[in-house]
């Protein structure tokens, strides 16, 4: 995918065109869903938007967090991984599903989800 989306230049990834739509669904190293490579290059759109009028995208994070971490566990989806989902579709954005949002969310670290016996379980 790195390579696939030019390194993830979000430039360079706005700019795609239908030539290189065709070239990602022929490469065999990546999803080649169409509607989902398209929702890619839309999605970055809108994410640069977001950037834009927020200055970065965590601050727009933080208009739903209030900069908190939330600790929990055992869970798939959440009130706030709902609430960023249903903005980002308001605003456009394709498959960005709760599920999405909250593993995203998992990843960036604003929903800390280790339980005591995890090696990265930290007080």
């Amino acid at each position: 995918f790195k390579e696939a989306y030019e390194d993830f230049d979000i430039d360079k990834v706005i700019e795609f065109d239908e030539e290189k739509v065709e070239q990602l669904r022929n490469n065999p190293n990546i999803i080649r869903n169409k509607l989902k490579i398209k929702a890619s290059i839309s999605n970055a759109k809108i994410f640069k938007s977001i950037q834009e009028e927020y200055q970065t995208f965590y601050n727009y994070l933080c208009t739903f967090t209030h900069g908190k971490i939330i600790y929990e566990t055992g869970k798939t989806t959440s009130t706030l991984s709902d609430s960023i989902s249903n903005d980002l579709k308001k605003r456009g954005m394709k498959f960005v599903g709760s599920t999405i949002i909250y593993s995203f969310l998992q990843a960036i670290g604003v929903i800390y989800s280790h339980e005591k016996d995890c090696f990265l379980y930290k007080d």
